[in-house]
Formats: C-alpha cells, sequence, structure tokens
C-alpha cells in the first residue's frame, strides 16, 4: 500500500515528507494506522548521526493508532483495536524471559537494524528498500508495519493520538523512578533537564510521594512547569554550582539523581549532590559515543553510590504502558501537560520547537 512518511535521506538533514510504499504484515506483524506519534531525542539522535540507522530511512518510535491489518499467527489485537507501540525484543534470550525486555541482548539489531529479524524492509520508495523497522515501528507516516510483541492494546478511554510517548520517552522517565530507582515515598529526588523524559520523573515522583522533587533546568518556562507537575524545588544551573544549591536545599544530599543530559560536567555535579547510599540513574545519550564519566573512586566508596545506566525505565510496556494509563486515568499521572500536537507535516518545525524549549514533547498527528 502507499503511505506518507517523513524520510530521512542523510545524516543532519530535514525529514521530506513524500510517498511510499508499505508491504504487507508478517505472520507475527501488525499494520497500524498511525493517529500519532512523538519526536523523541532518539529519533534526533539519528538525525544527527550519533546512533546508527541505515539511510534513507523512517525513523519515529513513539506511535499509536488504530490496527489496520494483522499477520496470520497475531492473537493479542485484532483489526480496529487501538494500540500504542514500544520498542522491539526478542522474547528469546535470557533478560526477555526474565521480563526485562528493555535489556534485550538483541536490543541494537532489533531497533537499530533498519530491518526485520530475517532481514528484510517493510518500506520501499520507487522499489528501493528503505532502511525501516525502526524500534520495530518507524512510525513518523500514516501507517506502519509493527510486530505482536512491541504493540500493546489500549483501554477504551485511552486518548489515543496523544499515548505514542508512552512506549519510549515518558515509560523512560517514569520508569527511571518507579522500576530503575523505585524512588521511595519520603525521599528525595534530583533531575537535571526539564524535558518530556525529566517531567515525566516527576510525575513519577509525585505518584511516589517523594519529599523533595529538584529540577535542574535553564529555561524558565520549564522550571515553572516542573513546578506545576510536582517538583518541590527548582534550580538554574546558570544561577551557580547544582550541587551546591541541592545541598541549600537537602543538606546531607539527595537520595537519588536522574541525568537526562548526557553532559558530563552535569553529570559531575549529580555525583555531588549524592548524600551517602545515593543512587544516580543515566538516561541521556551523549553526543559523542565514546565520552566517558570521571568518577572519584574514593568518595564513591566511602559514599556507598551506585551509578547505573537505565533503559526503557527497566520497562515491560505490556505492563507498564496499562499501569501509567491507569494512573492516568485516576488523575495521578496528566502526561498529556506535556504534549503540543501539531500536524505531520510540520515535522522539521517541531523538532526546532523542541530544540528552542518552545514545548516539551510534539506529537505529529495524522488527521
Amino acid at each position: 500500500m502507499e503511505i506518507k512518511a517523513a524520510v530521512l535521506r542523510r545524516i543532519g538533514e530535514e525529514f521530506r515528507l513524500g510517498t511510499v510504499e508499505l508491504g504487507a504484515p508478517a505472520a507475527d506483524e501488525v499494520v497500524v494506522e498511525i493517529a500519532g506519534a512523538g519526536i523523541c531525542h532518539t529519533d534526533v539522535a539519528v538525525k544527527e548521526g550519533h546512533l546508527p540507522f541505515p539511510l534513507p530511512g523512517v525513523l519515529g518510535h513513539e506511535g499509536s493508532g488504530t490496527v489496520a491489518a494483522v499477520g496470520s499467527d497475531v492473537t493479542s489485537v485484532a483489526v480496529g483495536d487501538k494500540v500504542a507501540i514500544s520498542f522491539n525484543s526478542c522474547g528469546a534470550c535470557p533478560q526477555c524471559a526474565q521480563g526485562v525486555p528493555a535489556y534485550c541482548l538483541n536490543f541494537m539489531a532489533y531497533n537499530f537494524g533498519g530491518v526485520r529479524p530475517d532481514g528484510t524492509s517493510a518500506i520501499a520508495e520507487n522499489g528501493d528498500a528503505l532502511g525501516g523497522n525502526f524500534f520495530g515501528q518507524s512510525s513518523l507516516a500514516t501507517h506502519a508495519v509493527a510486530h505482536e510483541r512491541n504493540v500493546v492494546k489500549l483501554p477504551d478511554d485511552a486518548p489515543v493520538e496523544l499515548v505514542g510517548p508512552l512506549g519510549c520517552g515518558i515509560q523512560t522517565g517514569a520508569g527511571a523512578v518507579l522500576n530503575s530507582l523505585d524512588v521511595h515515598t519520603g525521599s528525595s529526588l534530583l533531575v537535571a533537564g526539564a524535558g518530556a523524559v525529566g517531567l515525566s520523573a516527576v510525575l513519577a515522583a509525585a505518584v511516589r510521594e517523594a519529599e523533595f522533587v529538584i529540577v535542574v533546568e535553564p529555561h524558565e518556562s520549564r522550571r515553572k512547569l516542573a513546578l506545576d507537575l510536582g517538583a518541590t524545588h527548582v534550580i538554574d544551573p546558570n544561577a551557580g554550582a547544582v550541587s551546591e544549591q541541592v545541598r541549600a536545599i537537602v543538606p546531607e544530599g539527595v537520595d537519588y539523581a536522574i541525568d537526562t543530559t548526557a553532559a558530563v560536567p552535569v553529570l559531575e555535579q549529580l555525583l555531588l549532590s549524592l548524600g551517602a547510599r545515593g543512587a544516580l540513574g543515566m538516561i541521556g545519550v551523549p553526543a559523542d559515543p565514546a565520552a566517558a564519566l570521571p568518577v572519584a573512586l574514593i568518595p564513591m566508596l566511602i559514599g556507598g553510590l551506585t551509578v547505573r545506566g537505565i533503559t526503557e525505565g527497566d520497562s515491560d510496556p505490556q505492563i507498564f504502558i496499562p499501569y501509567l494509563l491507569e494512573l492516568h486515568r485516576l488523575g495521578k499521572f496528566p502526561f498529556e501537560k506535556l504534549i503540543t500536537t501539531m500536524p505531520l507535516s510540520d515535522i522539521n518545525e517541531a523538532l526546532a520547537a523542541q530544540a528552542r524549549g518552545d514545548a516539551v514533547k510534539v506529537v505529529l498527528t495524522t488527521n
């Protein structure tokens, strides 16, 4: 079938909306008519060459919409079901078997390889295969081929055009708090960066009833939004050393810190802000893949500090996305406050708006 898709032809170029061909679903695949697709920093990282993906190709990994067709072996969803699409995983490796598909041993091949597991592509342009299957979906388009394993059936009352970011960015920030670090009630959390991931962490910290939720963010508008969403304190990093500002609020240092920036100077300040037995979770994708975190070993030892990487918030999307939607239904996780909608045709302006800080999370709609 012919569909519209935002094609990225070369690193650093703008997306170009055009007509491409989408193949029929394989036995374990699902065709989704996309209602909305979020723009995530990972899309930007591929666009700028910081993460690998074969080009020309179609990105997008925060899609949601309606099932339009299913393969012969698909049983968990049917035509007409509303779904969110998340990251893909193999389902067979030891990590998948333990219920932590975010650490699938085949994660890079299944999400960044640009092809299905059998080496074929579901997307072509003038008969030539394009890089597709990005995070098992390539949803910056009017339709996407996904896999039964990475589509999540939605409840009837879910806002289908807005839920795509639950499949990656929002899931990652919330999962970092609720799963990876398991932030406790009455504890203290420091979040560096008030983008969609950081603010999702703030929403989750409010769910956990953390006593101190401190957000570091240079944009005043985002600092105000953080307070509206549940942060107890906000810090302008231009006003002085972050660690000193944090310890003016929590003298003994914070229990947990989350970094969404991947900037080494920021990470250094977060480590200095941790209290005894504190934990730092790293989410941000570095512009320089070879960037290294300088760690002072003696303070690490004396303080009993933990530093860990976090992928997809340690989430199993089939469990975690419905949980977040239930919190949303109860009024405890208002993720829609992070979202600005724009048409798919405005994808390049949407990227610019996010880069300027004018929008936190843009969802591109197809209607």
